[in-house]
């Protein structure tokens, strides 16, 4: 399995008390860069089957983005376990379900996104990784039970995917 962690793009300023954070768009900045980052994505041959996104607007925004340069606005599912406050333990048994060979896009927040990439890859949170707004990371699972595991194979900031959208 291929996991792609993508924290969602640069979102507007907090919302006055008494709204919910959960409506927060993403700006117009934060749009344009993650049509980069798709774009990068696609030129590096980058390939989805599924797309699960945290519920909040700006994750779901950031989904949508890349599954319409993908051409895969009907793999867009939405998961309450990749939400801030979200289960990871639900998000793996979850992911233990797809089939070998499945290649899945993950995006959220931090720092849950950053805990959950050093999780996987080291098997503790010892990883110092802060992924930035539009940050991606490529993680191949080596293993799905009993636990998620896997080897971190790449990550790009989105001033890389800048560069690689213009190669």
């Amino acid at each position: 399995m291929e996991l792609f962690v993508l924290r969602h793009g640069e979102a507007g300023k907090s919302i006055p008390s008494g709204s919910s954070d959960s409506k927060r768009p993403l700006t117009v900045t934060g749009e344009r860069e993650l049509i980069i980052i798709s774009r990068a994505l696609r030129k590096m041959g980058v390939r989805l089957d599924v797309i699960l996104t945290s519920p909040l607007k700006r994750a779901r925004q950031t989904a949508d983005i890349v599954a319409k340069e993908f051409k895969a606005q009907n793999k867009v599912q939405q998961l309450r376990e990749l939400s801030p406050e979200g289960d990871k333990k639900a998000l793996y048994q979850n992911l233990s379900s797809f089939k070998e060979g499945t290649s899945i896009l993950l995006v959220g927040h931090n720092p849950y996104l950053s805990e959950m990439v050093s999780e996987i890859v080291t098997d503790e949170k010892s990883l110092r990784l802060d992924l930035k707004k539009g940050g991606i990371v490529r993680i191949r699972v080596t293993a799905a039970a009993p636990k998620l595991k896997g080897e971190l194979r790449w990550l790009i900031t989105p001033r890389l995917s800048r560069l690689i959208s213009k190669a």
